[in-house]
């Protein structure tokens, strides 16, 4: 899935996420907030000018959320946006009603509407984790220009083929038949159990000269 897919899949399918932001002591606050669409631009929401979140995210211009979708734990996607967010008015806002009409219900008028305006999470990264396959998939992604900062592990070149890495890994996702060993990135629960116990030190957090 490119970026646009996912940020698409997380509007119109799992739609309800809970974002944070930071107030003015820099400590973290959570609110559930609706993402109302998505295109290859970011993602759309909505607040009111006198709600706290509104003068949160134009103070720190910065939010990440994480929304998910499925019956239980085992059978869930979810997905994670972390970025920059910039307030656009109320341009869009005609558009996210009729794309929400539910919303009618909540600003039934259009002189209750004038409290609201939209932004944008135009630029940043994300992650998609499915636990509903077997093993996990997981890959992360990046919009807007942003940097990809994902967390990963990879095995350099000091990887003696001792295998002790793959016998504690809980997705089965390192490959041993070459040398250095192989993580699977895209079955990578990210636990650390590979770095843990593998006695040459060839596990290292993130991307690494020699590593594969």
């Amino acid at each position: 899935m490119t970026a646009k897919e996912v940020l698409i899949y997380l509007a119109r399918r799992i739609h309800t996420t809970v974002l944070a932001t930071a107030d003015a002591q820099g400590l973290p606050v959570t609110a559930a907030v609706d993402m109302m669409d998505a295109d290859e631009n970011g993602l759309y929401f909505l607040t009111a000018r006198g709600k706290s979140l509104y003068d949160r995210l134009s103070r720190g211009g910065f939010a990440a959320l994480t929304g998910i979708e499925g019956a239980d734990t085992m059978h869930s996607v979810a997905v994670s946006v972390r970025g920059n967010v910039r307030e656009i008015g109320s341009g869009r806002l005609k558009d996210l009603f009729e794309k929400n009409p539910y919303m009618r219900t909540i600003y039934p008028t259009e002189e209750s509407r004038r409290a609201l305006t939209v932004f944008c999470l135009y630029a940043g990264t994300g992650e998609w984790f499915d636990l509903s396959c077997r093993p996990i998939e997981r890959f992360s992604f990046t919009f807007g220009g942003a940097a990809d900062t994902a967390q990963s592990y990879s095995i350099t070149d000091a990887c003696s083929g001792c295998g002790a890495c793959a016998a504690v890994c809980p997705q089965e996702c390192i490959y041993t038949a070459v040398l250095p060993a192989v993580i699977r990135q895209e079955h990578c629960l990210h636990c650390g159990n590979c770095m843990r116990v593998c006695p040459s030190g060839a596990v290292v957090r993130g991307a690494a000269a020699g590593a594969q």
